[in-house]
């Protein structure tokens, strides 16, 4: 597993890229909240009360933090929504708020 530090305006967020074979699964997570690619259920992580952000690549696919910070948001869970975040926000927005 890789892991990527960003910097954010207001704090230090955390990035991982996990291979999976001819995949990788994708997630940045900040104290609050996380921002990641389309193989987590960001629904399901509501039932915590965790805030969540799914990500649609720009490209083909997301394969690096670097992808899924321009990434484009695609799905908000409750708690995100909250923190105002919405769909079609970069991935990078979305992580600072959250």
């Amino acid at each position: 597993m890789k892991q990527t530090p960003i910097q954010l305006p207001h704090k230090t967020a955390t990035g991982y890229e996990l291979s999976l074979g001819p995949v990788n699964l994708v997630f940045a997570i900040t104290e609050t909240g996380m921002v990641a690619c389309g193989a987590l259920d960001v629904v399901a992580l509501e039932r915590f009360n965790y805030p969540a952000v799914k990500v649609k690549a720009k490209g083909t696919s997301i394969a690096t933090v670097d992808d899924l910070l321009a990434g484009e948001v695609r799905e908000v869970n409750h708690f995100a929504q909250q923190r105002g975040i919405k769909a079609g926000m970069s991935g990078r927005e979305a992580l600072e708020k959250i």
